[in-house]
This record gives C-alpha cells, structure tokens and sequence, in this order.
C-alpha cells in the first residue's frame, strides 16, 4: 500500500480514536442527538425547557404523561420499582446523565488520562465529574448498572452538593449510602435502585451526557424527567409543552367527568364516550367557575371541543 496512503488512514483512525475516547459528550453531538428541539440552549448544548413548564408539569400524573407519549411512539418511558428517600413528593427537572462502567485496569487508565485532558477534577474521586457540571435545575440521572453493595454513586456530602448546586436530586440505577443523612438535607430527593453503607468502589465513569439506560428507558442529556411514588419517566425535551398543555386539558376533563358523575344526571357511556352538546355546554359552564388557577383558558377548551368534533367526523 501506498506509504502516503497509509499514514493518511492512520491519522484518520487516530483522530477517530480520540474523539471516541471523550468523557464528556461536546455541545455539537448533544446538540444532533436533541436535533427536534429548537428552542433555547445551555451551553454544553442541553436543551433548556422554560422552568414554567417544569413547574407545570408537575400537576401532572404519570399516566397522562404515558398515554402521550405512547401516541407519539416512545413506548418505554417508564421505569418503575424504586426506593425513594421522601415518597411522597414530585421531582421534575432536566437531565444530566452519566454511565459508570466496572472497573478494569486499562479502561481505568483512559478515562483519567481523558477526564485530565478535558480538565476534571484530579482530586475527591472521579464520580464527582458529572457533579461539578451541574446547574440549578438539574437531575442527575446516572446508570450505575444496578449496582448496590460497592455501587454508592454518592453519599450525604455529595448529596449536599448536588441540592445547592441544583434544588433537586437524583436518579440512580444504582445506589447510595448515608440514607439517613440524606433525608435532612433539604431540597433533595433520590430515586434509586438500593442503598448500602459501603464506600463506592470498581467502578468508572465512562461517559457524561451521553444516551444511557436506565432499566427499559432510553435517556437523552436534556430529557426532561418526571418522577414520584409512582414510577420515573422520561420526556423527550421537544415533547414537554405539547405534553403539558395536553395533560392539563386531560386532567381537567377527567376531573369534570368526576364531577358529573356524581350528578347522576347522565350515563356512564355519555359520560365517557365522544360528548353530545349538551354535555360540552356542561363542560364550558363547569369551567367558567373552575375555582383553582389553571394555564388553560376558554379559548384552549374551545380548541379542544372542536378537535372533539373534528376526530368524530
């Protein structure tokens, strides 16, 4: 072979090797993993969803999210069977994601080297990297491949980080340790696979917001992730405002058609099926005097009955 050939093919493969080799995903590769998403930014190239829609979205539930998501085809979603520090409560925020791998000395040895040269931190530890890149909003979602016993991502110092540089916690495939501590810090949350009081040990952090998998899901860096007693799900970021104006219209119906069966003044099948008039004149009475502040209006519940119409026809 041609000695100039050669050496072409061989710079080639070396520059391929080397960007292979990151630790942290650049701006333009999470940037054509998110192509669908043309709004706003950060600068690590994550998608940035307003903080009113994560606040809204927050009344929503996780069968409502599912069922949307589901008719848009992203049919494993969901993740479920979690131990959670404080059931109970509703965490919703973008993802930062992280994948930790067992340990071997030589792949040991890489990730180092190329956390150095991308300028990580050389000291407390290497499962501190997707810890430092976090900002306020964020959930740090890491698959940490199930691990539990020696598989302790983080403890209540780490914890503490996480709450003051975020508001908000975590999502383990994986595990952590000084629960206890953890429930007094406030702010923080975790969802995750088991806890242990053993120290982290043989395991490397081989990526930073890259795809992972967190049971059957499938997380992007900037999915927005909702999470409660319930279950886990993630929402690709184009998603989210279509989704939340969608479950909040759903929620309102399912709540009046609450309501109007306990009137008695109608039947289950009109109730639940495709709606005659005088049952949509119902409904725009009942909303006129909604008591609680909602994001939808009369002009919203207009659109809806008429798409009512429309898929009858």
């Amino acid at each position: 072979m041609n000695k100039t050939i050669l050496l072409g093919l061989v710079l080639t493969l070396s520059s391929f090797l080397v960007k292979a080799q990151r630790v942290g995903s650049t701006p333009e590769y999470i940037i054509a993993l998110t192509s669908q998403w043309k709004g706003e930014r950060f600068p690590d190239g994550r998608p940035k969803v307003s903080d009113s829609y994560l606040e809204r979205l927050k009344a929503s539930t996780l069968e409502q999210i599912w069922g949307y998501l589901g008719n848009k085809g992203y049919r494993t979603q969901v993740e479920k069977d979690w131990i959670i520090l404080k059931p109970g409560e509703t965490m919703v925020g973008r993802v930062v994601t992280a994948q930790f791998m067992p340990y071997r000395p030589d792949l040991d040895s890489l990730v180092k080297a190329q956390g150095k040269a991308e300028g990580r931190s050389q000291h407390g530890g290497i499962n501190i990297w997707p810890i430092d890149i976090l900002t306020k909003g964020d959930i740090y979602v890491a698959d940490g491949f199930g691990k539990v016993k020696d598989g302790t991502l983080i403890g209540s110092s780490l914890g503490t980080a996480i709450s003051n540089k975020t508001g908000k916690g975590i999502i383990f495939n994986g595990s952590i340790r000084d629960m206890q501590e953890l429930k007094e810090v406030e702010g923080f949350n975790a969802w995750v696979k088991g806890h242990d009081p053993s120290y982290i040990k043989d395991m490397i952090p081989t990526s930073i917001n890259a795809p992972i998998r967190i049971g059957q899901v499938t997380v992007f860096p900037g999915d927005v992730v909702f999470a409660n007693e319930y279950g886990v799900v993630f929402i690709p970021a184009h998603l989210v405002e279509n989704l939340v104006t969608t479950s909040e219209m759903v929620g309102l119906r399912d709540e009046f058609e609450r309501y109007l069966l306990k009137t008695g003044k109608y039947s289950n099948g009109e109730i639940h099926g495709d709606w005659a008039d005088n049952i949509k004149g119902e409904y725009r009475k009942w909303f006129s005097k909604y008591p609680k502040k909602t994001a939808i209006t009369s002009k919203d519940v207009e659109a809806y009955l008429a798409k009512m119409d429309k898929e009858k026809k």
